[in-house]
């Protein structure tokens, strides 16, 4: 049991050690502007087919989970502020975020961990280049800015796709009008906000979790599909876990 809550808090504060460094390394961003900007590209251009295929099929699954049961009580005109609200606050960020984590963060973790099994990390420490800044803090900087960007694209293909389901189905047969006119009246400003914000700390826990799992990786080569493991379900608890302590502290300071 002490061996487990210490083996627990040596990983935090690893990735606590990987979070500090990558903010202080953020300084030389400017310097290393190629390389945050490939990231960018690769965590958001890349990601965006995929993204808008799982959004744009869960807002249909939530208008065809809701809508019958919202017709059943007379008040099916609501659908379009339910799967608004749903997908802006919780659906929204958490999937990007678990699409980045499966994606990106399993590739980042594999590259290096792969580069620390074969010692490239300790080539670079040689050359006095320090591998947080080279191989994390791009990504930190990159995951920053196109989380809040990943998150609203889904978050209007997901209601794009729950307006269509709520036309075309006879059970519901709400108006794409109604639809968004409910939209409009229930999503403000600040629930997308919320989002955005719960996004970009998803993202910082990603790349500081895959960063901390590739760097501390020990063994041979078999140790990298280890990581990647380790570093993906690391991210998926993690991600939901501060997704209540998140929501609890927007709540408190009134952006919920």
């Amino acid at each position: 049991m002490l061996k487990s809550i210490n083996s627990l808090f040596n990983i935090i504060g690893g990735i606590l050690n990987i979070l500090t460094e990558s903010i202080y390394w953020s300084k030389d961003c400017i310097i290393n502007r190629d390389k945050i900007y490939f990231q960018i590209l690769n965590i958001g251009s890349n990601t965006i087919p995929v993204a808008a295929l799982i959004s744009l099929f869960i807002g249909g699954v939530l208008a065809l989970q809701t809508g019958p049961q919202l017709a059943a009580f007379g008040i099916e005109e609501n659908i379009g502020g339910i799967v608004g609200l749903s997908m802006v606050k919780e659906l929204g960020p958490v999937m990007a975020a678990i699409l980045v984590a499966g994606r990106i963060g399993s590739a980042m973790t594999a590259e290096i961990s792969s580069m620390t099994v074969y010692e490239e990390v300790d080539a670079l420490k040689t050359m006095d280049i320090n591998p947080v800044k080279y191989l994390v803090m791009p990504r930190f900087i990159a995951v920053i800015l196109v989380m809040p960007i990943l998150v609203v694209f889904m978050d209007v293909v997901g209601w794009f796709g729950g307006a269509a389901v709520s036309s075309a189905n006879q059970d519901i047969h709400v108006a794409y009008s109604i639809y968004f006119k409910n939209l409009k009246e229930l999503v403000d400003f600040i629930a997308v906000l919320n989002g955005m914000i719960k996004s970009v700390f998803f993202g910082i826990l990603i790349i500081t979790i895959c960063g901390y799992v590739g760097l501390s990786t020990k063994g041979g080569p078999r140790e990298i599909g280890t990581s990647v493991t380790k570093a993906v379900v690391l991210c998926f608890v993690s991600i939901l876990i501060s997704d209540y302590f998140i929501t609890r502290f927007l709540f408190l300071i009134g952006l919920d």
